[in-house]
């Protein structure tokens, strides 16, 4: 079972950060940069030598070694920080605690940049393997890579077992490329030595600097072994990557250091030079695969963290399909779906090559771990109780080698660095000004709702008279406090009610999973006999809510009487938004808000409620 965790770990995991010798190398010493690092043996030496200890720091140290330690129940990612947080300022009230959530959606909201560029730039990269076969095949590259996007724009089940032998194909592939190219020049692995990356920096400050920014791209995908981390256990994503992975792509980096400096002209392509002439078209075809996979990777990722993201109350309510039913993770979201082709082929067509997307590529990688770094220290310092010392020492260390990449990828602002911050920017306005319409929203919605307490004991005195009929009504409701706005309507205006009523709230738990113990909690509202019961069914920010489910699971003893649930009507409000004079948002936040709103799944649908007995009643709100 542990290795076949491994094994799907290596498929589902690495795919971004292990096809990234395809480009890194061949990024920094790219003449056509802003700020170009000349070919050298001390700059390729001190190169090799940076992204060795960059991977090092930053894959090994910051994620596999610390932030993976930082778990929600199992779960890991930027999104798993940000429920911590949100339950520490639940206890504790600190601003910190705020300030740094809204620091960890714009980090989750950089992601979404991270997944419009990641396909793009990787398979970009390897189809541009055919200009070293055939130079006269340049042209066809970017209607290749627009092809390979669009058929590869949602996983199968079927594909997705093939992910795990792939990669593993993948990785022993560039290793022992990697070793032919030291066998050659066995002197490269003198880059190893930190005094190499240190002395390149300390005394070529200029130029290592700017080279920073092209060699962040060999920790790209680093954030995945952390988000990744509820599907397949620390252990196994931690043993993948130490025994395969890692050394793999240093054996890649060593070996294309090597050619380069045999031959400087082979910085034009120096991973694949690194394969015999007889292997390259082979190995064009697994870069392909592997790429593909890498891009498939992030995009799941993209839809895991929307779901967690709607579950939490940043985005709408989204609707959400389950292409397995064995394998987890594999999820489709199909209006992000759709978001996400449009935009990489956008940028496949703009950029047109990877080296140019290497630019926009920096800033989002970089700007995603240093938050996640800040996050974790916060957490380590609050939850453990860790020595404020070591955390000082520790994040300081930590922090300045991500603010080096931050400072030097700000550097390409201009050559397309700004791409992932305004996709980040735009990401998080919407996200935070759904959190605030939706607190409007429900504010709002209480005060017409009113006290279901006090709905209750009406209806028992007879104010107003109402007339029961046969028959059970759910009526689902935001909370156990204000009464549904539906039922109210039937109630004040039809004058009847059902013999059976339940009330249903769902509550998303700062949690992955809720145990099925845990799940449901009944409340009489105070009467035992009058037939309407309140059941509050809590569900994990990784689980799909299932109303039918859940309310099968209820004791007929607590509910007052067995429920009719295979004739039940549901009973959903509708609330219609518009657009308000109250100064509760600025005026264009409005807008937006009821826009976003337009997005919002099917509530029957999304609650799995059976459509031919679902009712649904209007009522509209101002903003």
């Amino acid at each position: 079972m542990r290795l076949a965790l491994v094994v799907g770990a290596l498929g589902v995991v690495f795919g971004d950060i292990g096809t990234s010798p395809i480009y890194t190398l061949q990024t920094v010493f790219n003449p056509s940069d802003p700020h170009p690092v000349p070919v050298s043996t001390e700059n390729v030496f001190g190169v090799v030598s940076l992204v060795f200890w960059s991977v090092v720091v930053i894959v090994t140290v910051t994620y596999v070694l610390l932030a993976m330690r930082a778990d929600n129940d199992g779960e890991g990612g930027i999104m798993a920080l940000i429920t911590l947080l949100r339950r520490w300022r639940g206890q504790r009230g600190r601003r910190a605690a705020l300030v740094l959530a809204a620091l960890g959606i714009f980090g989750a909201s950089l992601f979404f940049g991270d997944s419009m560029i990641t396909p793009a730039i990787s398979v970009l990269s390897a189809v541009e393997g055919l200009k070293v076969v055939q130079p006269s095949l340049d042209e066809l590259i970017v209607p290749i890579t627009a092809v390979i996007i669009v058929v590869q724009r949602r996983g199968t089940e079927a594909v997705g077992r093939l992910f795990g032998p792939v990669m593993i194909m993948w990785f022993v592939a560039i290793g022992v490329c990697g070793v032919a190219g030291i066998v050659d020049r066995p002197e490269i692995l003198k880059a190893l030595s930190p005094t190499y990356a240190l002395g390149f920096l300390v005394g070529h400050f200029g130029t290592a600097f700017f080279a920073l920014a092209a060699v962040v791209l060999a920790v790209t995908g680093a954030e995945a072994l952390y988000a990744d981390m509820g599907h397949f256990g620390r252990r196994s994503i931690t043993r993948a990557w130490l025994i395969l992975v890692f050394p793999a792509c240093i054996l890649s980096y060593l070996g294309q250091g090597a050619l380069i400096l045999d031959n400087p002209s082979n910085v034009s392509s120096p991973f694949f030079l690194l394969v015999p002439g007889w292997g390259r078209v082979p190995m064009i075809l697994l870069a392909t695969a592997a790429t593909v996979i890498a891009s498939q990777a992030v995009i799941t990722g993209a839809y895991s963290v929307a779901s967690q993201a709607a579950q939490l109350g940043y985005l709408p309510r989204l609707r959400i399909a389950h292409t397995s039913e064995s394998t987890i993770g594999q999820v489709y979201v199909p209006w992000i779906n759709w978001l996400l082709m449009v935009s990489v082929l956008t940028l496949v067509f703009a950029f047109r090559s990877s080296t140019a997307l290497a630019f926009a590529f920096g800033m989002a990688v970089t700007g995603t771990i240093t938050i996640t770094t800040l996050l974790f220290f916060f957490i380590a310092r609050w939850r453990w109780g860790a020595p404020l010392w070591l955390v000082g020492i520790g994040a300081t260390v930590l922090l300045v080698v991500d603010l080096l990449f931050v400072a030097a990828n700000l550097t390409k602002l201009i050559h397309g660095a700004w791409l992932p911050l305004l996709i980040g920017l735009a990401a998080y306005t919407v996200m935070t000004t759904w959190e605030r319409g939706r607190e409007i929203v429900t504010a709002e919605r209480r005060r017409l709702e009113g006290s279901l307490r006090e709905f209750v004991d009406h209806l028992r005195n007879g104010k107003p008279s109402t007339r029961c009929v046969h028959g059970t009504a759910i009526f689902l409701n935001r909370g156990k406090q204000t009464a549904p706005l539906a039922m109210r309507a039937n109630v004040e205006h039809n004058h009847v009610r059902h013999e059976r009523v339940v009330i249903m709230s769902i509550e998303t738990e700062p949690v992955p999973r809720v145990p099925a113990r845990e799940r449901i909690v009944v409340d009489d509202l105070g009467y035992a006999d009058d037939g309407i019961t309140h059941v509050t069914a809590r569900f994990g920010y990784m689980e799909t809510p299932d109303v039918p489910g859940a309310l099968a699971t209820l004791d007929p003893a607590a509910t007052e009487g067995r429920l009719q649930l295979d004739q039940a009507s549901y009973v959903l409000s509708k609330i219609e938004l518009r657009c308000g004079s109250a100064p509760t948002m600025a005026r264009w936040r409005k807008r937006l808000f009821i826009a976003t709103s337009y997005i919002t799944a099917d509530a029957a649908e999304y609650f799995g409620l059976p459509r031919d007995r679902t009712v649904v009643m209007g009522s509209h709100i101002e903003v």
